[in-house]
């Protein structure tokens, strides 16, 4: 079945995350992506952050499944010569390089487009390519801090907490994507490419809106809750048994009728007739008098019974999974967003799959590729190049 992107054609020059996130989504919706990789050691995210020298890291086969790999030197005149014939047969371009590299080696947006004026050039920047900040340097913590993440997480009076995802970088690229797919259905009616731009710093922003509506109301800064939703709306983790450190629930009811059921499970219907309890004001002065009713519960269940307990009865519940959990959970196998991959090297490899759904082009998982392992289909099929010519160029360290 053909899928959804299908014949659209993507350079990828990204490294690490939020833009390797980018166009791995591209890639499980169709795109063909062809990573372009310096010669000998790669992207930087292969062999970072691996526990195992000369074997790619789980960090990248994580984050470019789906893909091509290219290896080409930009910095030797002919690898800028082999990189502009290239360019001149895709439709996207992705980078997240500091502030001025391209540029610096003459590859910059503006010559690109004049060798190929329907092509997007996507650019992703800590801070973005203009503004007070732009040539500082941001990883995803960094984006957490200035983005507003951290000033909203942790408990009343603790310091400043880093959210554990990575939204700082694979959320910039899920805003990357959004923004390239629009571009791209913009140029079908214009027949025109252009420049977008993401900055992580402003993709976090994107983030925390909700929560700044406290500063709509009071001129201050949100205040961090910790677990709770606040407000005297019955929202927090609960423990469940045998009491790991990660044997917890958050429920959260919004309606008299999910804060019946809750109560009704827990053998306790009368509560949300407790004057202390009925009313949301009264509520929060007592609320860890109710908390300690509801996990006189739920510290006798495990959190996947509560979970389904709850569920079932109508009332909004998860249980908080760990990293092993998830990738054994049956539902998210179901689902395929759990998958197993064959790769090259490592064998066996289970991870996450692709979150979007498509009904008519559902997403497959193949696995991140080898260093260079396109280079001959690539520069066969798209620049005529024989074995002799690839033999030449790589003795001469341009791929």
């Amino acid at each position: 079945m053909e899928k959804a992107l299908a014949g659209v054609k993507v350079l990828d020059l990204t490294q690490f995350e939020a833009g390797t996130s980018c166009t791995e989504m591209l890639a499980w919706l169709g795109a063909d992506v062809i990573k372009v990789e310096p010669p000998k050691m790669g992207e930087q995210g292969r062999w970072m952050i691996t526990e195992k020298p000369g074997v790619d890291s789980h960090y990248f086969i994580l984050l470019n499944a789906n893909k091509r790999s290219i290896t080409l030197n930009l910095k030797s005149e002919r690898g800028k010569e082999i990189f502009l014939e290239l360019v001149k047969q895709v439709d996207i371009l992705s980078e997240n390089y500091s502030l001025g590299t391209l540029e610096s080696f003459g590859l910059g947006y503006n010559r690109l487009r004049e060798i190929n004026p329907r092509l997007i050039y996507l650019t992703i920047k800590g801070f973005g390519t203009y503004g007070p900040y732009s040539k500082f340097k941001s990883f995803d913590m960094i984006a957490q801090a200035a983005g507003g993440a951290m000033s909203l997480t942790g408990f009343p009076g603790s310091p400043p907490l880093k959210p554990g995802p990575t939204i700082g970088d694979t959320g910039t690229g899920i805003h990357a994507a959004c923004g390239v797919l629009a571009a791209y259905i913009q140029r079908q009616r214009t027949g025109k490419g252009q420049k977008v731009e993401v900055a992580m710093q402003e993709a976090v922003f994107n983030f925390v809106r909700v929560p700044m509506m406290d500063t709509y109301i009071t001129h201050e800064p949100t205040q961090r809750r910790g677990n709770r939703l606040g407000g005297g709306a019955v929202g927090d983790i609960f423990k469940c048994a045998p009491g790991g450190p990660n044997d917890y629930v958050y429920m959260l009811c919004t309606t008299p009728e999910m804060w019946q059921a809750l109560c009704n499970i827990i053998g306790h219907p009368e509560v949300p007739e407790d004057p202390r309890f009925k009313d949301r004001k009264e509520r929060e002065k007592y609320i860890e008098e109710l908390t300690r009713i509801i996990e006189d519960w739920t510290s006798k269940h495990a959190k996947h019974e509560v979970m389904k307990v709850m569920g079932e009865a109508g009332v909004p519940c998860g249980a908080v999974l760990d990293s092993v959990e998830l990738l054994n959970d049956p539902h998210l196998k179901e689902r395929g967003m759990v998958v197993t991959i064959d790769h090259p090297v490592r064998g066996k490899f289970t991870m996450p799959g692709c979150p979007v759904k498509l009904e008519d082009s559902p997403a497959e998982v193949e696995s991140a590729p080898l260093l260079g392992q396109h280079n001959a289909e690539i520069y066969g099929r798209m620049l005529g190049l024989k074995d002799s010519d690839l033999e030449q160029l790589k003795q001469q360290g341009v791929i």
